[in-house]
């Protein structure tokens, strides 16, 4: 089908496109995965990929031309400019100018970017939201309970995701996932003009001070972090030696543990809601992001892995007594053990853990469900406390078992 073939279709669709002749779709985009009521291309839009799927209400390239390849998009996404490849946006999201999506983001309902955003494999949960001139990659970010009570990044922040060893094993949870699903949870705020240094865990409930560039961990929530002054300081400085490995695996070990445990969110309570829309692109484009997040975050954890025998060596020519021993016991334990950590994660054993509370959950949401009318968003907030109580225990215990596999293997590094 020729160019003009394809938006003389999508035009008898009833796409709004008020210059056809500014709008670029790709031989391969398949026209009956473009809905027309409410769509609107402005001029500037080019869509590409045969994965590309678009759903009613969406609106590209509002305020400065945009590019779409192999996403799919959820009813009434608004994308008003920018680039955006490989990443899946649910119902109600919206991304300002200048937005960079490059693969493996999974934008969960009604969150938000304002212009200049730049994300790559990056998980947001309903309703958070992101200031302008901002980098997000490598994160998962969860908390807040509607449009009025959000998580929030301030403007011109940053997640620092690559080292000056060269590695990105550094993915931070900014909330959890087995909390987060439940839409319930005490907004983060992440202040403008800062950052954090992944990775790090961050619960719900924390306030980091605008201007902030945080190093640590607050897993615990409600806390408010600031800094006074910057003191320069100078040390020496060793590429390819890792001081702090225990927790750099430590934290590893648990985004990749939610991360399964949101995979197994959307096997068993997600994908109805999809189904029961006719939106079968979204879930499978949910899922493949899912996927490739998991896939990408075990390529960087062997990665360091395999650069810890360069950081023992270092370790031995510079450090003496129990904090040398320590390091090197770590650090070999790790880099002995990757096979075996690598297939333990990749096990599947996710799917078998805590179905009695699993499926308590899922009666509970067909039960009140019946009509197949209630939005996901409006079924999981109206769960009662157990029902929530069942849901957290599944998940929490998934992450749990992922974990505890690993430490076994890696005791030193518990």
């Amino acid at each position: 089908m020729t160019q003009q073939a394809k938006i003389t279709q999508l035009l008898e669709k009833g796409v709004h496109i008020p210059y056809p002749g500014m709008v670029d779709i790709g031989a391969e985009v398949v026209t009956d995965r473009i809905a027309g009521e409410g769509v609107s291309f402005f001029a500037g839009t080019r869509i590409y990929g045969e994965k590309t799927y678009i759903a009613e209400g969406v609106k590209l390239g509002r305020e400065a031309p945009v590019t779409v390849v192999d996403c799919q998009l959820g009813p009434h996404v608004e994308l008003k400019g920018g680039f955006y490849t490989a990443s899946t946006f649910l119902a109600n999201v919206s991304i300002g100018s200048g937005a960079q999506l490059r693969e493996g983001c999974l934008i969960e309902e009604e969150a938000s970017g304002a212009h200049t955003v730049g994300m790559k494999q990056t998980i947001l949960f309903p309703f958070v939201t992101l200031g302008s001139l901002i980098n997000c990659c490598d994160c998962l970010m969860a908390g807040g309970t509607s449009r009025r009570n959000h998580s929030e990044v301030g403007s011109s922040f940053i997640h620092f995701n690559y080292t000056p060893n060269q590695d990105k094993a550094t993915a931070s949870l900014i909330g959890d996932v087995p909390r987060g699903v439940m839409l319930n949870q005490a907004p983060i705020f992440l202040g403008g003009q800062g950052g954090i240094v992944g990775p790090v865990r961050i619960g719900y409930g924390t306030v980091i001070a605008a201007g902030t560039v945080y190093r640590g961990d607050c897993p615990e929530g409600g806390k408010l972090i600031g800094q006074q002054g910057q003191m320069a300081y100078e040390i020496s400085f060793h590429m390819g030696f890792y001081a702090d490995i225990k927790r750099r695996i430590c934290n590893n070990i648990l985004y990749i543990a939610n991360i399964l445990a949101l995979r197994q969110w959307y096997d068993h309570i997600r994908r109805p809601f999809f189904t029961q829309t006719d939106d079968g692109p979204l879930y499978e484009g949910a899922v493949e992001r899912l996927e490739l997040i998991i896939q990408e975050r075990l390529a960087r954890f062997r990665t360091l892995s395999e650069k810890m025998e360069s950081s023992i060596r270092i370790s031995e020519k510079i450090l003496s007594g129990e904090r040398r021993d320590d390091l090197i016991r770590q650090s070999r334990e790790f880099m002995e053990n990757w096979p075996v950590i690598e297939a333990s994660l990749t096990s599947g054993r996710e799917a078998d853990i805590e179905p009695a509370h699993r499926q308590i959950l899922q009666n509970i949401i067909e039960k009140n469900n019946t009509e197949k009318t209630m939005d996901y968003i409006s079924c999981i907030q109206n769960l009662d406390p157990a029902a929530v109580n069942h849901g957290v225990a599944w998940l929490q215990a998934i992450v749990d078992d992922v974990a505890e596999r690993i430490f076994s293997l890696i005791p030193t590094c518990r």
